[in-house]
């Protein structure tokens, strides 16, 4: 089988046919598919017949997998499958996953398993695109700049939206507190490309107040999120999306009226972000070594 790569937009996003996931790939086809993130940053399979081991031997190719979550309970009998369920939380904010720990995934899989009729979509940022788009001056503010990234913040869920499950829902998720410093321009460790390293869980800039911080981190992260740098997935049932998640931000649109929607996700260890005058990240709170190794 030959592989047939077809963008999806200009900046991000490609479909990819000519390859059955459900079988054992070759190393020139893991090579050309790992080539093609490089280049689209996300990337969209047919995922007919594949079930979570499947999903699991995938994401293998691309090196060692993290468990399903720091803090949030996996697949029962899978314990590197997160269920992302509508049920038990939407993810509707814009965010790369797991920012908040010192070496984050280097790329996520989602799988659908059930998908609404309407609505329901993923939308994935090229956050190297948004760097490329600052004009110079902000570039080079960006450049020098670290954000504290953090799963124990505030929310700002309305209080009457907070019911018992939700609460439960939060006390699970910031059962343990991580805080990271990270650089807000990480450099890319296979491309060299340079990307807006922010998201949902960058809460502060360090040595800034919370107030300045939170205007420098809007005016970088509006960037990421301007249209042209966009990919917005319609999901059909059994497709699998690969996405960069070291340059990458992505966000659940809550736009489907409680209906049932429920993906898998699979990650892929990463290795520890390093800003562009080579610094690496440090970790100020929180051991995820039940998570993640760092890759080499």
């Amino acid at each position: 089988m030959s592989l047939d790569i077809r963008k999806v937009t200009a900046r991000i996003g490609a479909e990819v046919t000519g390859v059955d996931l459900t079988k054992p790939l070759e190393e020139k086809t893991v090579t050309a598919i790992r080539e093609a993130l490089n280049v689209h940053k996300a990337l969209v399979f047919d995922a007919a017949g594949l079930d979570d081991e499947g999903q699991q031997a995938f994401a293998r190719h691309f090196g060692e997998l993290t468990t399903a979550h720091p803090t949030v309970p996996a697949v029962e009998g899978a314990p590197n499958v997160l269920p992302v369920d509508s049920e038990a939380g939407r993810a509707n904010h814009w965010h790369t996953d797991v920012t908040f720990v010192l070496n984050p995934p280097q790329a996520s899989t989602l799988r659908s398993i059930t998908v609404p009729p309407y609505g329901g979509e993923t939308l994935i940022a090229n956050a190297a695109a948004a760097y490329r788009d600052l004009p110079e001056p902000l570039r080079k503010l960006a450049d020098t700049l670290w954000a504290e990234h953090t799963n124990d913040y505030d929310y700002a869920v309305p209080e009457e939206d907070v019911d018992e499950d939700r609460a439960a829902q939060r006390a699970q998720f910031t059962s343990i507190t991580y805080r990271t410093a990270h650089p807000v321009v990480r450099v890319h460790p296979l491309t060299g490309e340079r990307g807006l390293f922010i998201g949902g869980f960058a809460q502060r800039i360090v040595g800034l107040s919370v107030g300045e911080s939170r205007r420098i981190l809007d005016l970088l992260q509006a960037y990421v999120t301007r249209p042209e740098n966009v990919l917005r997935h319609r999901w059909s049932p059994q497709q699998l999306v690969l996405f960069d998640n070291r340059i990458t931000q992505h966000y659940a649109i809550d736009n489907y009226d409680g209906l049932p929607r429920r993906l898998h996700r699979v990650t892929v260890a990463g290795d520890v972000p390093v800003g562009i005058g080579g610094e690496e990240s440090r970790s100020i709170e929180g051991d995820a070594a039940h998570y993640t190794a760092v890759a080499g």
